[in-house]
């Protein structure tokens, strides 16, 4: 079985990380998950139970023979024992280091196996890892993905609901080039752009950023305007 650099990892804020784990609730695999989620680092998983080909192939092509396994840039860091400590003559610590060294932005960890360490508490971990970004800063991106963008149910191709449903035909009967994303999709973003907003129903408007309002504000607008 071969098993490529593409499938190994996945590309978030320039660094690919992937945590491939035995089960999201077995013991190793529940604390390094800890672990990072305590540190806000943002990851992928993937649960090599439902893959058995995975399962074997990634031991003989990491030549690493437990799981969990975690990987920085498509590169093998180690296990739970390697995230948690930092020490010895391991060369997988060497090997951190030359993920570490690669990463334009991150900082040379130097001699990192020579002094025993707690990877964890000296801070490595956060360094060479991306943060998850918050909530706030996911919202901006958002609001301010177009020009003019719609926080709806359902999409342009097809509303689901009738508040959204006549926002689209106002919008489109206007001409206005603009873009929508569906809230059902997404729970988090849902609630979280009512608070954001401090707008509590949707659809919400969006115009370089800044919210115009719902489906009342939009009909006044469009009449004044007609």
């Amino acid at each position: 079985m071969e098993i490529s650099p593409v499938e190994e990892s996945h590309c978030e804020m320039g660094l690919h990380y992937v945590a491939t784990s035995d089960t999201l609730t077995g013991g190793f695999s529940r604390q390094i998950l800890d672990i990072l989620s305590k540190h806000k680092i943002q990851f992928s998983s993937f649960d090599i139970l439902s893959d058995e080909e995975v399962r074997q192939g990634l031991k003989t092509f990491s030549n690493w023979p437990t799981y969990p396994q975690l990987y920085i840039n498509g590169e093998l860091i180690g296990g739970l024992d390697i995230v948690k400590v930092s020490g010895g003559t391991s060369t997988r610590w060497r090997h951190e280091h030359q993920v570490a060294s690669h990463c334009e932005k991150t900082p040379v960890i130097s001699n990192c196996w020579s002094h025993p360490q707690e990877m964890e508490a000296s801070g490595e971990l956060q360094t060479m890892c991306p943060k998850a970004q918050s909530l706030e800063d996911r919202l901006k991106g958002l609001i301010n993905k177009a020009p003019v963008i719609l926080f709806m149910k359902g999409s342009k191709q097809m509303a689901k609901c009738g508040f959204s449903r006549q926002i689209l035909e106002i919008l489109n009967n206007s001409g206005v080039d603009y873009e929508t994303f569906d809230i059902l999709e997404d729970e988090e973003v849902r609630q979280g752009l009512k608070t954001f907003s401090n707008w509590p129903t949707y659809p919400q408007l969006y115009v370089k950023g800044e919210l115009i309002g719902g489906l009342d504000i939009i009909k006044v607008a469009y009449v004044s305007i007609n």
